[in-house]
């Protein structure tokens, strides 16, 4: 259901309009993490400036190769590269919401936020290791909560995906185990499972397999009305996927001391804070070969940063603070044309 509503929604934001734009057209491709709110945004800016954004949802892999390889004009990521990376590949890169990953299962008669998991005892259910959700380490966890006697169904991501760098960098985190034995990537070789593309195909998976458990950002969990469960945060707490709870994760977050804006909000200190909370960046080239088009990438964002943040907040994104944008928007004055002019001012 999610899905055709992502697809009806970029779909409209990609018509061609009847009149002249007065900004220009963009292409993007990347992370699923934030699609829902990058089309809200597509469709709000294309009614004011005629402009389309024409974005595919193909996963942080995905987009990161089709940037590299020039097919389109900015790149998604939920996985931050490092700065000689961006380096390297001539690109800058820049944060543009907050979101948590939250866990979901399909459990007969188990409501959102009833379950809780550490991050040891999922790290040991994606291991393969706890295998049925009657199993001792949950029901420890979980006093007083009438859990079924059914096999766990793993879900994971099957593609290139910023998601699953967020999901395995936090396991690793919290269990030995799985950073030794599978380890932290936008792509890992998963011990159990079944694998589906986007965070849209893992929720679809587990939505129709009664005892399946997997992992999405948040969005995508409350548009496809998915049991989430809690997660144990640093601090010891039991804590639910709520934008107040990514806030008190992102609270934290020094971003002036992150090179590059390269900078991750797992398992922050806090009461509140949710453990698995993230940022999702964009990636432009730093010499672009078409000044206007670089000057049309960095008007949608800088026009998102101004008016896109009540659409954020109700898809259940965090916006990033005023002193971040204002620290991006610097950082863009190294974004320069084939006359070595920045193309957006």
């Amino acid at each position: 259901m999610f899905k055709r509503y992502l697809t009806a929604i970029l779909a409209a934001a990609t018509l061609a309009g009847a009149g002249a734009a007065q900004a220009g057209d963009i292409s993007g491709a990347g992370a699923t993490f934030p699609a829902p709110v990058y089309a809200k945004w597509a469709e709000t800016y294309r009614a004011q400036t005629g402009a389309k954004l024409n974005y595919q949802a193909i996963g942080s892999g995905g987009g990161i190769r089709q940037i590299t390889a020039g097919t389109v004009d900015f790149g998604a990521t939920d996985k931050p590269l490092k700065p000689d990376d961006l380096a390297t590949n001539g690109f800058t890169m820049f944060p543009m919401v907050i979101g948590g990953v939250v866990p979901v299962v399909n459990l007969p008669g188990i409501s959102s936020g009833e379950v809780k998991l550490t991050g040891p005892l999922l790290a040991d259910i994606y291991r393969g290791v706890v295998k049925t959700w009657n199993d001792p380490l949950i029901v420890k966890s979980n006093p007083g909560v009438k859990l079924p006697n059914l096999p766990i169904t793993v879900v994971h991501r099957s593609d290139g995906s910023g998601t699953t760098f967020v999901f395995t960098t936090y396991l690793a985190s919290k269990a030995a185990h799985w950073a030794s034995e599978v380890g932290a990537n936008d792509s890992v070789k998963w011990p159990v499972g079944l694998g589906g593309k986007g965070n849209d195909g893992v929720a679809a998976y587990v939505k129709q397999t009664p005892g399946a458990i997997g992992y999405v950002e948040y969005a995508f969990a409350k548009q496809n009305k998915l049991t989430y469960t809690q997660l144990q945060n640093k601090a010891g707490k039991f804590v639910q996927p709520t934008a107040p709870n990514f806030s008190a994760a992102a609270a934290n977050a020094n971003w002036k001391a992150a090179p590059g804006f390269y900078l991750l909000l797992l398992d922050q200190p806090g009461a509140d804070a949710w453990p698995i909370t993230a940022a999702t960046f964009i990636l432009v080239r730093v010499k672009q070969e078409d000044a206007a088009k670089g000057r049309d990438v960095l008007a949608f964002f800088d026009w998102a940063y101004k008016n896109g943040d009540a659409a954020a907040v109700q898809l259940d994104y965090l916006p990033m603070p005023a002193a971040v944008k204002d620290m991006v928007r610097k950082s863009w004055a190294r974004v320069v044309g084939p006359d070595g002019k920045p193309v957006y001012r």
